[in-house]
């Protein structure tokens, strides 16, 4: 389905706008790096994981509830480790914040934009 000639008009804008829009480009970057894995947690975790699952095994075969709990919280804390990001607590919590504030002044200045050309469609 082609696009009229006013919704050509204003893909072209966007993509101007996008190519020219510096910030947005940083802010994208910095979203998408801040979710690494650290990789010593990712083998560290993993190997707990298997402890954990050889404990439990354990607890199970020799029918005793308290190791085969104990292997099961053991082989959790694992995976929670493998899966914690890089850099911590602190590290994550500061990046929230910084999201937040360029979250809402990059949706501020797309709804100025928005209603900026608004005005301008509704003059021509």
């Amino acid at each position: 389905m082609p696009l009229s000639e006013h919704e050509q008009r204003l893909l072209e804008q966007l993509e101007k706008q996008l190519h020219e829009d510096h910030r947005f480009a940083s802010t994208m970057k910095t979203v998408s790096s801040a979710g690494n894995y650290s990789t010593r947690n990712l083998a560290l975790g993993a190997l707990i994981g298997i402890v954990g699952i050889g404990v439990l095994i354990a607890g199970i075969s020799s029918q005793l509830i308290l190791v085969g709990v104990l292997g099961f919280i053991v082989m959790f804390g694992g995976v929670y480790l493998a899966l914690s990001r890089k850099g911590g607590a602190r590290a994550s919590k500061s990046a929230e914040k910084a999201k937040a504030a360029q979250k809402s002044g990059f949706m501020s200045d797309l709804e100025s934009k928005w209603e900026q050309r608004k005005r301008d469609e509704q003059g021509s």
